[in-house]
């Protein structure tokens, strides 16, 4: 059987109605590596204090969930013309991407919602790469964020030949400079504890929380969801670059490349490349996680407005 994979690309989800709470912005801070200091982060009553610009990423899983849910409830059952069927237990989450085009309310309120499309499809000898596009839109129509996220399903076929449409894609990671070492450095440390955290924001994968099903897949052990380490990567940047201000992040997005287990040391190298758009500073970088000696976040870029020198 034959199929048409171009078809797919275009094909629109059912919006998803999705919301969130001032509490859910205080456990997505403390799910990426937020510390006692950070009060801009975790103190609801500081007078700097605003969400991570990366929190809505988690909405895709939570949606509008008020209390925990079962993560199987949560996988895609939408048919898409052109597609052979999927298997879920064979997914890896392979980039993921944010453009921020507001700054986000501490507390969404009913009506907002996400709506999204498959952008892309790509068949290899490997697998087939499904990319979706979608956008944070709140009740009066106004889109606040953009997010991308590519999805490699292990080992799929569909016909066997080399394929590749696209009609949307997130900004590109220029490369490392070889020639000058990072201009920042950022070194943070997970707890042995950071998978249960994070998983209260919406993702009650139980590879994340069960050392059996970790074992069971290849892992060993659970391991930390990537878009935790996404949030740890986002936070230094913001911490260093902007001095922790939050509003400065513009876009956001990176290649899961190796797994993060719950402990492991994390050390972000960050080089400026050029002029951003809007008057943002481009920046490139790459997440290593020092415990295991590899490369866990690359392909990395943000577009931040960086903190003005001081002229005294």
């Amino acid at each position: 059987m034959s199929y048409d994979l171009g078809k797919a690309v275009g094909h629109k989800s059912p919006d998803q109605p999705v919301s969130w709470t001032r509490k859910d912005i205080l456990t997505y801070a403390l799910g990426v590596g937020a510390k006692k200091n950070d009060l801009s982060l975790v103190y609801e009553l500081d007078k700097a204090w605003t969400p991570l610009p990366t929190y809505p990423v988690v909405l895709g899983l939570k949606g509008d969930d008020t209390d925990v849910s079962l993560f199987a409830s949560k996988l895609s059952a939408d048919p898409v013309p052109g597609l052979p069927k999927l298997k879920s237990d064979r997914v890896v989450h392979a980039t993921q991407s944010i453009a921020v085009l507001k700054d986000l309310p501490v507390a969404s309120g009913p009506g907002w919602k996400l709506s999204g499309r498959i952008c892309a499809v790509h068949e290899n000898k490997s697998g087939i790469i499904i990319e979706r596009e979608s956008s944070l839109i709140d009740p009066h129509g106004t889109v606040y964020a953009k997010l991308f996220n590519s999805s490699f399903y292990l080992g799929a076929k569909a016909n066997g030949d080399k394929f590749s449409k696209v009609i949307a894609s997130a900004p590109q990671a220029k490369p490392i400079p070889k020639d000058r070492k990072p201009d920042w450095v950022i070194r943070d440390k997970t707890t042995p504890e950071q998978a249960l955290i994070y998983r209260l924001s919406g993702d009650y994968n139980p590879l994340h929380i069960d050392p059996m099903v970790g074992k069971t897949l290849g892992f060993g052990d659970v391991i930390l969801h990537g878009l935790s380490s996404f949030g740890f990567a986002a936070r230094g940047l913001i911490q260093e670059v902007t001095k922790g201000d939050s509003r400065a992040l513009k876009m956001f997005g990176v290649r899961f490349t190796s797994p993060v287990k719950p402990g492991d040391e994390l050390e972000t190298q960050a080089w400026e490349v050029g002029p951003g758009p809007n008057g943002t500073t481009e920046i490139t970088f790459i997440t290593k996680n020092v415990t295991s000696g590899k490369v866990a976040l690359g392909n990395g870029v943000a577009f931040i407005k960086k903190a003005e020198k001081s002229k005294l």
